[in-house]
């Protein structure tokens, strides 16, 4: 079927028996190359469904290294990794999980000199960095390269989720225009956050993501989810583009990010 091995078919028939998906399906999911930014709290759990559903090649960027700290939610890594660079213990655990899985990392931090050419034979980016300056950085550059982008965040018992499709939607920065001052927001090690919260929004980033591949559904294309975990209740809020937004806007001003200055950029 469709040059699905006996053991691919086998694997995944639980989606190939859904109307919408299907053998077609199936095969955009293995034609598919999607990177995701950061192994860490939401890049981990989304690293896991996205190659198990079957994507045919996912990319993973982080600088880090695997610490006891990080096993309470980046269940993508394992006690054996802690000291093993990020990228390697991710691919090693997606490889045992699904062999199909073309595995390409990026031991490094992004940057505004490297992040074109790393995003640019991607289909589309998942956005898993814990930190302003990578975030606009990324949107900045998908935007400029027409990538689309699965966004989400988190923070104590709290997370958002939007997805971003360049000349479609608005963008990160339609939402937030400036970046806030340095030290204002508390980082995930400063304020805490909730195991499970990261593994719930990486999940409706990962289903963006396969609806988005299948074209089937509706995607969160301007709009805005937040989960509020400890009252066990979503709200979403409708955004709409900034006709000014220096990236999307109508008199686009940022049209190269290698010259800009971000601030502190790293992915955790």
């Amino acid at each position: 079927m469709l040059g699905f091995t006996e053991e691919e078919i086998k694997r995944y028939s639980r989606q190939i028996i859904l109307n919408e998906v299907g053998g077609k399906g199936q095969k955009k999911l293995r034609s598919a190359k999607i990177l995701v930014v950061g192994a860490g709290g939401l890049g981990a759990p989304a690293l896991i469904y996205l190659a198990a559903a079957g994507i045919g090649t996912l990319g993973v960027i982080d600088f880090d290294k695997v610490d006891v700290s990080n096993l309470q939610r980046q269940v993508i890594h394992l006690t054996k990794d802690i000291g093993k660079p990020k990228t390697e213990s991710a691919k090693e655990f997606i490889e045992s999980l699904n062999p199909n899985v073309k595995v390409e990392t990026f031991q490094t931090m992004v940057t505004p000199k490297n992040v074109f050419d790393i995003i640019k034979d991607y289909d589309a980016v998942l956005d898993g960095s814990d930190n302003f300056p990578t975030r606009f950085l990324i949107n900045d550059a998908c935007v400029i390269q027409k990538k689309p982008i699965f966004h989400g965040s988190v923070f104590r018992f709290e997370g958002q989720v939007t997805t971003i499709i360049p000349g479609e939607t608005p963008c990160y920065r339609c939402i937030f225009p400036e970046q806030p001052p340095e030290g204002l927001i508390p980082s995930c090690q400063e304020g805490g956050v909730l195991g499970t919260v990261p593994g719930t929004i990486a999940l409706i980033q990962s289903t963006e993501v396969l609806k988005y591949i299948l074209k089937i559904g509706t995607l969160l294309k301007g709009r805005l989810l937040i989960y509020d975990a400890i009252n066990m209740a979503f709200n979403e809020f409708q955004i709409n583009k900034d006709p000014k937004c220096p990236v999307c806007g109508e008199n686009p001003t940022i049209t190269d990010v290698s010259q800009l200055e971000y601030g502190h950029v790293c992915v955790i």
